[in-house]
């Protein structure tokens, strides 16, 4: 098991490797210019270990302290699916024309779609949460017979 570890590391530190080399191929050539790259390489890792990873974390932890038990994996699921959305909109939020183009994409209200979507999401959030806590709160009847 160990050597088949080890073996998997070199695979992958050879790829790695593999993989700098490409990039050194294309951002040698234009170095000034090709710094935006490497920013954008290690920028995005950086920012999200160092800053939504752990708002994320310290967010899953307070809710699951404060909120009832039958709501607390529904509002969960709805911060998760609220910041997915939320990244995946951003380029488009941020510029108008952040991305590439795509037959489709830069025709709608972006802000509007935004919204919608999340308030049918928590719209389910709620919903779910009622039901949940209505189920809970019936109380198992004894069999009379």
């Amino acid at each position: 098991m160990k050597l088949i570890r080890i073996v998997l590391a070199l695979v992958g530190l050879a790829a790695l490797g593999f993989g700098v080399s490409l990039f050194l191929e294309y951002a040698a050539p234009a170095w000034p210019d090709s710094l935006k790259t490497v920013l954008w390489f290690g920028g995005g890792p950086i920012v999200n270990d160092a800053v939504f990873a752990p708002v994320a974390g310290v967010l899953g932890l307070l809710l699951s302290r404060v909120l009832p038990t039958p709501w607390r994996a529904p509002v969960q699921v709805g911060a998760v699916a609220t910041a997915v959305l939320g990244f995946l909109a951003f380029p488009l939020l941020w510029r108008t024309y952040g991305v590439a183009p795509k037959p489709g994409l830069h025709d709608g209200n972006t802000w509007l779609g935004l919204l919608l979507t999340l308030a049918a999401v928590w719209a389910v959030v709620v919903l779910t949460g009622v039901v949940r806590t209505f189920a809970r709160s019936r109380v198992p009847r004894k069999n009379a017979s």
